[in-house]
């Protein structure tokens, strides 16, 4: 044991002597070993960056897929079918008869298919709110029991929607928090009313703040809940709209035609005219995530042979979506990062050139130092410790740059990055193994010259 301790104190010292003598030799030249380290400096930020974005996206895609629910298949209905001219010569096909998206299909999904955890349905319709004057375009919801916790909706004050809120259609609704901040500015919104259309509703909940971009929600098919209005959806389909009905008003309006359209209606309030699905939206939870592409599948067949042949619906299944976007982004951040690995190697063999230019001119120094006792071993430490310190010192400095690189895409781009502890150790630990791998040729060429060659150098 003491003879171990002996030894560790030993090579303890010839570390730091080494490492002192390469500090000396480094600040002879300090200029040089900052334009060597510059290579290392750019490679190492390189990393950084990319590491950085690759984590950033990582994180961005795993809480999408939160937001999504785990394992759900997503239903929507194809409100206009564009088809294309048909050749005079070709039959003409009568129009099928399809009932569109409804509640019965979720119904028949969640009976038949058995690895069908839960479905959901929702039904949005545009209105105007309206309260103590003031009144605003948005959108009014109608979801069922199990929609909160399939579309991952909490709530930061109330409660959700109880069975006797289904049974009875009851006139209450939980709003977001935009529709919080815009019209319960100075009272508390539970127990108050707000009116939703041509309906006055009872504020039972508030939803939590859902921060999600306008573009991300587009993308993945969700609602930015923050300006809606959730009811239950026997009140929707009771109070507001049910599609599945043909009103006599609606008949009216299908006899004028276009002749009494509206020219100050917008582009939703057209497309909600002409669509005839009951819901727009049926979100469809799997038991196992090895059973969703077989269940999507059956589903397509199943609503198919339900629409008698017509495919007017959609059937998405956003975690492989998901799944296959994270393996672009992986596939492009490998990429970047070999790339950006080119600048290491680069880096590397300005170390390795440098070292085998400054042997040449201390070649007398060390025949100096090999003829008053120093070993092959300790010009070996000495020349590998400067490269490992040049090396080191562009790392460090590269990490440093990477962040703030990182810090500016993020800025700029608008692209989330996230620097880990794990990308700055493995940074740190690239430097050293470059330092390493580029300087022990160098410093085992200076360690085999011959003392009295050296001192006889001119």
């Amino acid at each position: 044991m003491p003879g171990r301790v002996d030894r560790a104190r030993e090579l303890a010292k010839h570390v730091a002597f080494s490492a002192r003598t390469a500090a000396e030799a480094v600040g002879h030249n300090k200029l040089r070993a900052g334009l060597t380290s510059l290579g290392i400096l750019f490679g190492v930020a390189s990393v950084i960056a990319m590491l950085a974005i690759g984590k950033g996206a990582e994180q961005e895609i795993l809480e999408q897929m939160r937001l999504l629910g785990a394992n759900n298949i997503v239903v929507t209905p194809i409100i206009e079918q564009k088809e294309g001219k048909v050749d005079k010569d070709d039959k003409k096909e009568s129009k099928r008869f399809t009932p569109g998206l409804t509640y019965l299909d979720g119904q028949s999904i969640a009976e038949v298919i058995p690895d069908v955890a839960a479905t959901s349905s929702e039904v949005v319709v545009n209105t105007v709110l309206t309260r103590e004057g003031h009144h605003r375009s948005g959108k009014v919801v109608g979801v069922d029991s199990t929609y909160p916790r399939l579309m991952n909706l909490r709530l930061a004050q109330g409660s959700y929607f109880a069975r006797p809120n289904y049974d009875a259609a009851a006139p209450v609704a939980i709003i977001g928090q935009g529709v919080k901040s815009r019209f319960f500015t100075t009272d508390e919104p539970l127990g108050r009313t707000i009116k939703v259309g041509n309906q006055w509703l009872t504020v039972i909940g508030v939803l939590e703040d859902r921060k999600v971009s306008a573009e991300t929600a587009q993308r993945l098919g969700i609602r930015d809940a923050n300006m809606d209005v959730y009811v239950p959806l026997p009140t929707m389909l009771l109070r507001y709209r049910n599609r599945a009905e043909v009103t006599q008003e609606e008949m009216e309006l299908a006899a004028r035609g276009n002749r009494e359209a509206d020219s100050s209606e917008t582009d939703d309030q057209r497309a909600e005219k002409r669509n005839y699905n009951q819901l727009d939206k049926l979100v469809v939870q799997v038991d196992r995530a090895a059973a969703v592409p077989q269940v999507a599948d059956v589903m397509r067949r199943m609503l198919t042979r339900r629409h008698n042949e017509v495919v007017d619906f959609e059937i998405t299944v956003p975690e492989l979506l998901l799944k296959q976007e994270q393996r672009t982004k992986t596939i492009f951040n490998i990429v970047l990062g070999a790339i950006a690995s080119i600048s290491l190697v680069v880096g590397g063999i300005g170390i390795m050139n440098i070292m085998l230019a400054s042997i040449l001119e201390r070649i007398r120094e060390i025949g100096v130092r090999r003829a008053v006792g120093a070993t092959q071993k300790g010009v070996l430490a000495q020349f590998l410790s400067e490269a490992v310190m040049i090396s080191l010192a562009g790392g460090v400095a590269g990490i440093l740059t990477g962040a703030v690189l990182s810090a500016i895409i993020e800025h700029a781009a608008r692209i989330h990055t996230i620097v880990s502890a794990a990308s700055v150790m493995v940074a740190f630990g690239v430097s050293v193994a470059v330092g390493l791998l580029f300087g022990i040729v160098p410093a085992w060429r200076a360690a085999r010259q011959d003392p009295v060659v050296c001192l006889r150098y001119e």
